[in-house]
């Protein structure tokens, strides 16, 4: 585990993982100045950033739902782990000091005062701050983060673990609970072998009681079983109808839940099949590229099952700290690779590919 960072060593500059052509998967490692921290602001050196769909997405240009390009320049990344190095103005009103162990988030900042944060539903925020779009995110070994907003982050759990809770685990955490599945029914996760998908699996399975059946490529069925699915499906195999037929063959009646861990607005057309009696698709991947539709939701059918469709942005800070908590008892486990730094453009190439098998995490020592 890294040490407390010193408030009295903190660089004039620092390395950070720089989008330097953005549109293309284009990576360039640079010395940035170490930025101080405003009011209200704690500085964060950080030891492990997660690597994220949503990060590639950034990068390449391909969200059309952003409100603008990418900067040029931005470094990105959104799940870091690190130490409090410095204090701003007023942030020690918050509690935290210098040496604490905390995380940044997907949302960066919230205003805690809009309609969705006094409703705790803060990735909503109407005033947010996403880290790695709109700010400098955690591809680096410095960041600037709200001393009221930065997550608490327990000293026994290893970087490599605690980063991805910070956005995939605190992401699936809230969409599972979303869901209205009660434990032991049967929960779908559709990208069950991605960086998202092994969590949800793993959080379903063994944090919160679910029966899981996974759904991705046949090179994904091993670390989609190791991470508590009860059954894998090989989307390979299937149409859009007989892919539900073989959920409803494992189910009986069909699942409670269908959380949509995936990109493919193919996918997305299929979830809805999926579904027994007053069941839930819970909408989590963001398609890249033009908005499409969800194919196959038929008013009629919707009534007579009573199916639902729903949305599910990140967690809140409750959820985040919960997540946390589940991770350091052991109750979430998942396929994770580390990797340094440099390593970083070569990651996102695979992921483009869709070769990524569990979560990706930097090292940003190296």
């Amino acid at each position: 585990m890294a040490s407390a960072a010193d408030d009295t060593k903190v660089p004039k500059t620092h390395k950070a993982c720089v989008y330097d052509k953005v549109g293309s998967c284009s990576i360039a490692i640079r010395d940035v100045e170490t930025p101080e921290p405003g009011p209200g602001e704690v500085l964060v050196q950080l030891t492990h950033s997660g690597v994220c769909h949503s990060d590639y997405g950034i990068m390449m240009n391909t969200w059309a739902h952003m409100p603008a390009p990418t900067a040029e320049g931005q470094v990105g990344g959104h799940e870091g782990v690190g130490f409090v190095a410095k204090l701003g103005d007023g942030a020690e009103r918050s509690g935290v000091k210098v040496g604490d162990r905390v995380g940044i988030k997907w949302v960066s900042a919230a205003c805690l005062a809009c309609p969705p944060c006094l409703e705790g539903m803060e990735g909503l925020c109407f005033n947010q701050k996403i880290s790695g779009y709109f700010t400098p995110g955690t591809f680096q070994q410095y960041a600037i983060g709200p001393a009221n907003y930065v997550t608490p982050v327990p000293e026994s759990l290893p970087g490599e673990l605690a980063a991805p809770m910070l956005c995939a685990g605190v992401t699936t955490y809230a969409a599972l609970k979303k869901s209205g599945a009660s434990s032991g029914q049967w929960v779908v996760i559709s990208g069950a072998g991605g960086g998202l998908g092994t969590v949800a699996v793993s959080l379903g399975a063994k944090a919160m009681g679910y029966r899981v059946i996974g759904i991705d490529a046949p090179s994904k069925k091993d670390v989609i079983l190791d991470s508590g699915a009860e059954h894998f499906i090989d989307v390979t195999a299937h149409d859009d109808d007989s892919i539900a037929e073989e959920v409803k063959n494992l189910t009986g009646h069909g699942a409670k839940a269908v959380i949509m861990c995936t990109q493919s607005n193919r996918a997305y057309g299929q979830a809805l099949g999926m579904l027994g009696f007053a069941g839930t698709v819970v909408c989590v991947g963001m398609p890249e590229g033009d908005p499409v539709p969800i194919a196959r939701s038929y008013p009629a059918a919707i009534v007579t099952k009573q199916s639902s469709i729903v949305g599910s942005a990140v967690g809140n800070r409750r959820e985040a700290a919960e997540v946390m908590d589940f991770a350091t008892r052991g109750l979430v486990k998942f396929p994770v690779k580390t990797v340094g730094m440099g390593d970083l453009q070569s990651v996102f190439e695979s992921m483009g590919k869709g070769e990524i098998r569990g979560r990706v995490v930097l090292d940003l020592s190296r």
